[in-house]
């Protein structure tokens, strides 16, 4: 199984305020991976340096192609709908065509292959009877397809999701699980989630960030391990095909 990212005993934080401590985590080029743990817990912060929007205080961070080191992959990233301004005046195809404004010169025209990629994306998000709608006019569950849509469309080697449930509507909720696994079969895929139940029933494995990092090969989890990595005691608690998460009684 090839590794794609490869983080060894990093450190970091913001200023003096170490957030996470000798993190060590391993990312295949087929992988699923959720991530969980408590707020302020470092998840962000994590984030971020997947992203190379902050550097290590200790360790390294790398990334590999074909078994190749290299100084980037391709990552697509969907951030938290609450960063989204959605009285921005841009239309739906110009969000779509946003994630490849890096592979275009300034000033010059998408390429021919560019466009017909776009068409593509607007296509699988079913929006290619909205290409030409502002943002504005969206629902929450249009607008997420489009943002899924910029976010994939240069063809990523890792996809981040961060906290996509914020998006989800009931209606699209199916659909959206059945276009993760399909981009899962050429990206994989990082999870950030607070909702137990879309983690376990989406992800192949799990890592647990709570300053240091607890990493679960599998879904299959206890409520054992989820109190020692989460700091506190939890119980899953079945509700049809989703489990819960629950936090008996604690001091914090």
């Amino acid at each position: 199984m090839n590794k794609i990212i490869e983080i060894r005993n990093v450190s970091a934080g913001y200023g003096k305020k170490v957030v996470l401590r000798d993190i060590n985590l391993d990312v295949f080029q087929d992988d699923f991976l959720g991530i969980i743990g408590p707020n302020g817990g470092g998840k962000t912060t994590l984030l971020k340096l997947i992203l190379n929007l902050l550097s290590p205080m200790e360790g390294e961070i790398r990334f590999y192609v074909k078994e190749q080191k290299v100084p980037k992959v391709r990552i697509g990233y969907l951030p938290q709908m609450n960063q989204i301004d959605k009285k921005f005046p841009v239309s739906v195809k110009e969000v779509v065509a946003s994630g490849l404004s890096f592979e275009k010169p300034r000033f010059r025209s998408f390429t021919p292959e560019q466009e017909e990629r776009i068409e593509e994306v607007l296509l699988q998000m079913g929006l290619e009877d909205l290409s030409g709608r502002a943002i504005g006019e969206l629902s929450g569950g249009q607008l997420h397809r489009v943002l899924l849509g910029r976010s994939i469309v240069s063809n990523p080697q890792v996809l981040i999701l961060d906290e996509p449930n914020s998006y989800v509507d009931k209606r699209f909720e199916s659909h959206f699980y059945q276009l993760l696994e399909e981009i899962n079969q050429r990206s994989a895929i990082i999870l950030v989630s607070h909702d137990m139940g879309t983690v376990l029933t989406l992800v192949k494995n799990i890592a647990c960030v709570n300053e240091t990092l607890h990493y679960h090969a599998g879904s299959n989890i206890s409520e054992e391990w989820l109190g020692e990595t989460y700091a506190c005691p939890i119980e899953l608690v079945g509700h049809g095909h989703l489990p819960h998460r629950v936090l008996k009684k604690h001091e914090y």
